[in-house]
């Protein structure tokens, strides 16, 4: 007899894919139009308390953190969403922590709106864990 699909199970790998696509093409967007990326940041923080000589850096933590979280989501559906503490798992908790770094950007930067749709991907985040 056939094993029942598991809604635990589809919401785990939606959820994990979710974030696998959010983060790797953002990732690699950082990585392949860098300048583009900079320019958007530098003038995005002009009014925050981040010097601009600071925004490269900041960048580049913030690339690598997305790519952290999209890479262990991509490795977690390769490796399967089995509940627990599992490469998916820690994926979708990686992918809570970019979110945050962003939503610290958004407010420093009085970009409320954008923190607000931030929130509603940590929502996600949140909704998510509770299914491993």
């Amino acid at each position: 007899m056939a094993e029942a699909v598991q809604p635990d199970l589809i919401a785990r790998f939606l959820v994990t894919t979710f974030f696998a696509i959010v983060f790797l093409q953002s990732a690699f967007d950082k990585l392949t139009d860098r300048q583009g990326n900079l320019d958007f940041f530098r003038d995005h923080f002009k009014s925050s308390p981040f010097p601009p000589a600071l925004v490269p850096l900041l960048l580049s933590v913030l690339t690598v953190v997305e790519l952290s979280a999209g890479g262990l989501c991509a490795l977690g559906l390769l490796f399967g969403v089995r509940k627990g503490f599992s490469v998916a798992a820690c994926g979708v908790a990686m992918s809570g922590i970019a979110l945050l770094c962003l939503l610290l950007g958004q407010r420093l930067a009085k970009d409320y709106a954008g923190a607000a749709v931030v929130a509603a991907y940590f929502a996600v985040v949140l909704i998510g864990l509770h299914f491993f």
